[in-house]
């Protein structure tokens, strides 16, 4: 069994939900060895999150993004954690329900997503800056 490992940060990316599938896939090369396995893609952060979901109709990011804010609303009287701002524990929030890691198969070199899914990257602060992954590809 092979296993690649490969970190990298993404660039800035404004508060919302972003599509990154295509940016893990040129990232990462070395999938392209692997023709049954695994990727697991891991965010090394506590404030922006990964989720799969619909990748063709930017309205779902737009809907997700309204939901969390709604979900998990700012200057709530009981948070305590506001070092940071007003942003800062709803974003540890929703990073909690939506989860740091993803598990993907790959299958013939290639992630093995529906036709209409792909990866997410949950950016849950105003300026959250660059944020680091972590790409870890087994099998064989």
């Amino acid at each position: 069994m092979a296993i690649f490992q490969h970190t990298f940060q993404l660039p800035a990316y404004p508060r919302g939900f972003h599509l990154i599938t295509q940016t893990i896939e040129r990232e990462f090369g070395a999938i392209r060895q692997i023709r049954v396995g695994l990727l697991q893609v891991f965010i090394q952060h506590t404030s922006a999150s990964l989720t799969i979901n619909e990748n063709p109709d930017p309205t779902v990011r737009g809907d997700f993004e309204r939901f969390f804010n709604r979900t998990v609303r700012e200057n709530e009287p009981y948070y305590e954690h506001d070092y940071e701002g007003s942003d800062d524990m709803p974003a540890h929030l929703k990073a909690a329900l939506l989860g740091h890691s993803v598990l993907i198969p790959i299958t013939n070199g290639r992630l093995n997503l529906g036709i209409w899914q792909g990866v997410y990257l949950g950016e849950h602060r105003n300026n959250g800056g660059r944020r680091t992954l972590v790409l870890t590809a087994w099998g064989d």
